[in-house]
């Protein structure tokens, strides 16, 4: 592919600083110019091994030809006739496909939008439509998206919610359990059952909506027996469960979604990211009657259900069944946890290396001490991986977590150079 010589990574960061809002924040000052797999190619020729994945979104990889042939097919036919005007059949199909995948011994629905904010917001209509109720329960830490609605549910306020308030009312926050740091289940549902007390009767809440891995809050996994006491609680209450899979779903922690791992089945769980394989589209899949509870017309978009995204969707789940992506999954967590614990051993800064499936992260703590978290650390891990041709990403609440979302897809060759890569980093940073 002939490369554009004049084109550099300096010169487009100088127009894109002068032409995007400086609100659309970047992780790396590196424009991509082509990618295959979990291989990206800057505009310079430079190579990198993807670890981040479009933030989650690409478990098949960049370009899956089998993901880009289906594409390719629909837009041969059509791409677009707004599902509430002219339906298609690849909609109703991904439907079926996803109320059969959902764990729960019930009749399911599947709503289709476009994005995980539009999913979340749409799971919490849906949810005050069933109930006739106004409040929801969220957790600290958790993150939802970055609509309104979805932002007063997100447990994070910078760089989030920084000067955009107020936000919705009656949205509370809930302790989320983290073992590692001395915060219990039993304190986790103590903090919910405070909100009942301090804040809003539990008669009045519609929903609880939590992450079965917080992504954005620093891939904290929840507990074996945390989503049976909430599944507990809310049916003692008349609350719905909300699971946001919009990170977790789509085979990434091992399963096609976590709460499969979770030891209860939640009433609504949202996806989005992975779900199509790079292509915009996410879903709320949930109990028949609660997903009915809108009246028609009450649910929708323009875009939602994207004849594009509903037939990336169908390609990217036989991708995973041909590939046998979920058991690739749960073989990369532990090859990948297993080497992180090892580098861990020479490197005391790690604090703790933790994740489920292939979804995986390491937390940076100052003489290994969770309590003195090293976001700077974090940082100059990322900075000097992606000098070395490796792409990761912080996150977490302190900002000192590198979390790895590597494409399912990667070989075992390209996965051991990455870990390489980033040896090497923590002995070039002299993390100690």
């Amino acid at each position: 592919m002939q490369r554009d010589q004049h084109l550099t990574n300096a010169a487009l960061l100088a127009r894109r600083q002068a032409a995007v809002v400086r609100g659309v924040g970047h992780a790396h000052t590196i424009f991509a110019e082509r990618a295959s797999n979990a291989e990206v190619w800057d505009v310079e020729g430079r190579r990198f091994i993807d670890f981040a994945g479009g933030i989650a979104v690409l478990n098949t990889g960049h370009c899956h030809p089998k993901v880009i042939a289906a594409v390719k097919a629909q837009m041969d036919k059509f791409t677009h006739t707004c599902f509430q005007v002219l339906a298609y059949e690849p909609y109703v199909e991904l439907a079926e496909r996803l109320n059969a995948l959902a764990p729960g011994q019930f009749a399911k629905k599947t709503l289709f939008l476009t994005t995980g904010a539009e999913a979340v917001e749409n799971a919490i209509k849906i949810a005050r439509s069933h109930t006739g109720r106004p409040g929801v329960i969220a957790f600290g830490g958790g993150y939802h998206g970055r609509t309104m609605m979805t932002l007063g549910l997100t447990g994070k306020v910078a760089p989030y919610k920084l000067g955009f308030g107020p936000f919705p009312a009656d949205v509370f926050h809930a302790t989320w359990p983290m073992p590692s740091r001395g915060i219990s289940v039993d304190d986790a549902i103590a903090s919910i059952e405070a909100i009942f007390r301090n804040d809003i009767e539990a008669s009045r809440v519609a929903a609880i909506i939590a992450e079965p891995v917080q992504g954005e809050g620093g891939f904290h996994v929840a507990p074996p027996e945390f989503f049976p006491r909430l599944r507990a609680l809310c049916d003692q209450h008349g609350i719905l469960l909300i699971a946001d899979e919009v990170q977790t779903g789509a085979g990434r922690t091992g399963t096609w979604f976590a709460s499969e791992q979770m030891g209860a089945a939640p009433d609504m769980i949202t996806s989005a990211k992975s779900l199509a394989g790079g292509f915009p589209i996410s879903a709320v899949t949930g109990r028949a009657e609660v997903m009915d509870a809108p009246a028609p017309g009450g649910l929708g978009g323009t875009y939602a259900g994207s004849p594009l995204g509903c037939a990336a969707a169908l390609a990217v789940l036989e991708v995973f069944e041909e590939e046998q992506l979920l058991a690739r999954a749960r073989h990369l967590g532990e090859k990948m946890m297993t080497s992180l614990r090892i580098l861990a051993r020479r490197h005391r800064s790690m604090a703790e290396v933790r994740g489920l499936g292939a979804m995986v992260a390491i937390e940076f703590g100052r003489d290994g001490e969770l309590a003195q978290p090293d976001a700077e650390l974090a940082k100059k891990v990322v900075a000097a991986a992606a000098e070395r041709g490796l792409i990761l990403l912080t996150c977490g609440t302190w900002g000192n977590v590198v979390r790895i979302l590597v494409p399912l897809t990667a070989s075992d060759a390209v996965i051991d150079e990455g870990l390489a890569i980033l040896a090497s980093v923590l002995d070039h940073v002299g993390a100690p």
